[in-house]
């Protein structure tokens, strides 16, 4: 592809039993651009009867979602689309008379995936869109069945797909639309029931992190945060929320601080789920994932963009597309790593993510000034909290931007953030200022020798002195640092 054509075009279209959804991305720069997000609640699986038979209404409300697709794909090569159909057409026994017509209004064929298919490609999402190490356990709620799926890398150990999602539960434990505490346990055993077949595998084989990749999660998330909570999904936490819609009487009463209408309908049953998903697996903490079928799909398209490093891949692309000094960057990251590995490393600060973050922020600190100088910081902090940063939370993302409008001169306490500790926030602000004033001169030859001493929160750094004598700028830069850190509470000595 020459530099003058335009960058190819791709789009992903799941037939979910709940919602159908269209992602249309383009590649550019080793990553992936989002250019349009279109989703549509049909409610698929609502029209499935005692039978399996799909309702013609139900099939009419999807019918009527692709003719607002197929506009989109006009103008995209057929090789780059890929259309999924999920548990409610896996299960109809019509699904012959929906797809015929459904292919025709698209120009292209629907193919109806097996569920451990589904799983593959939802793991697949996941792994190239959110970060962390070790394996990790993927739930993704559907709107008539649950993907439950445990991988390492790109590469998935178990894959489930169980008959049970959030239209299905609320059809089947929340009919009546009363929110009763005897609904929700209904809700709750039928689902650990519908798990139990696997939950001796999924022990054995255990992880590391827990992710969930759907619209139940994501809508938990944002409820969260509207009610000033972390990211952080814990079992306490459901139980509140589990609390909070009780105290309304009727599915049509609900009001939750962060939920949104559409949601809400859905919402109770996806949090029973959820809820006993929490209990019979034992999991401690679960995120939101950066993707999941959709993203999955379309990863799958695009060859280049199947390595194993999703953070590299996320900092390279923003490095090209905000042309960030990558010489420099890498030397800034490494120079914070030695700092760190001086103070003591894992001792030092504790959580495995945080010289993560303190190299993302060494490697990404400039960005600001492809846009100002002046306020540099500020443009850089607004960028990285607003940027599609696969491989990272959105706590994650705010704090890198509080690092980088704190980065160089002006320095300020951080706010509360919900990526680190407070006291391990603070110290890969230091180190990182420190990395930034060593390698003022921007070569790796020309950097000085240096230790970095810690003694709780107190920093001693020293320094080849005749190499000072020689930068007297960066000495006097150093020395105004010493007094800025120590002024806020966070003792540097300079030797």
């Amino acid at each position: 592809m020459s530099s003058n054509e335009p960058s190819p075009l791709y789009a992903a279209i799941d037939l979910g039993s709940n919602s159908f959804h269209m992602l249309i991305v383009r590649h550019i720069d080793g990553s992936v651009q989002t250019m349009a997000k279109i989703k549509r609640k049909v409610r698929l699986a609502a029209g499935l009867n005692e039978n399996n038979e799909l309702s013609t209404e139900a099939m009419q409300r999807g019918w009527d979602c692709l003719a607002l697709f197929a506009e989109r794909l006009q103008d995209i090569p057929a090789e780059n689309i890929r259309i999924v159909g999920t548990a409610t057409l896996r299960t109809a026994i019509n699904v012959d008379i929906f797809l015929k017509k459904a292919n025709q209004i698209l120009g292209y064929d629907i193919n109806v995936i097996p569920g451990e298919d589904e799983a593959a490609i939802i793991y697949q999402g996941v792994a190239h869109t959110s970060g962390g190490v070790g394996r990790r356990l993927v739930v993704d709620i559907g709107g008539a069945s649950t993907e439950l799926i445990i991988g390492e890398g790109f590469d998935a150990k178990a894959l489930t797909s169980l008959k049970m999602g959030c239209v299905t539960w609320l059809e089947k434990y929340f009919r009546d639309r009363q929110l009763t505490e005897e609904n929700f346990r209904d809700a709750i055993d039928a689902a650990k029931q519908t798990i139990q077949p696997i939950l001796e595998k999924y022990c054995h084989l255990g992880w590391n992190v827990c992710v969930g990749a759907s619209g139940t999660v994501q809508a938990l998330q944002e409820i969260m945060l509207a009610q000033g909570m972390d990211e952080v999904i814990t079992l306490a936490k459901l139980k509140r929320l589990q609390q909070q819609a009780m105290m309304a009487d009727h599915l049509e009463e609900l009001e939750i601080t962060g939920l949104t209408l559409e949601r809400a309908l859905v919402f109770p049953s996806g949090l029973s789920i959820l809820i006993a998903i929490f209990e019979l697996l034992g999991i401690e903490a679960m995120t939101l994932a950066g993707g999941a079928l959709r993203e999955g799909l379309v990863y799958e398209m695009v060859d280049e963009l199947r390595q194993s490093d999703i953070r590299s891949r996320t900092i390279n692309s923003v490095q090209a597309r905000y042309q960030i000094d990558k010489p420099y960057a890498r030397q800034v990251a490494d120079v914070a790593s030695l700092l760190l590995q001086q103070c003591g490393g894992a001792k030092w600060i504790a959580e495995p993510q945080g010289e993560m973050l303190l190299r993302t922020a060494a490697q990404l600190h400039e960005i600001g000034l492809s846009i100002d100088f002046k306020k540099g910081g500020e443009h850089g902090a607004y960028l990285l909290q607003h940027l599609d940063l696969p491989g990272y939370t959105r706590a994650q993302k705010q704090y890198l931007g509080e690092l980088t409008k704190r980065y160089r001169e002006t320095l300020t306490m951080l706010p509360e953030q919900y990526a680190l500790s407070g006291t391990s926030a603070k110290r890969v602000l230091r180190l990182l200022r420190l990395a930034i004033l060593l390698t003022h001169r921007r070569n790796v030859k020309l950097q000085p020798g240096f230790t970095l001493e810690a003694e709780d929160d107190n920093l001693t750094l020293m320094i080849d002195k005749n190499w000072l004598e020689r930068n007297p700028l960066t000495k006097a830069e150093l020395e105004s640092e010493a007094y800025r850190q120590t002024d806020i509470g966070w003792p540097l000595t300079i030797k």
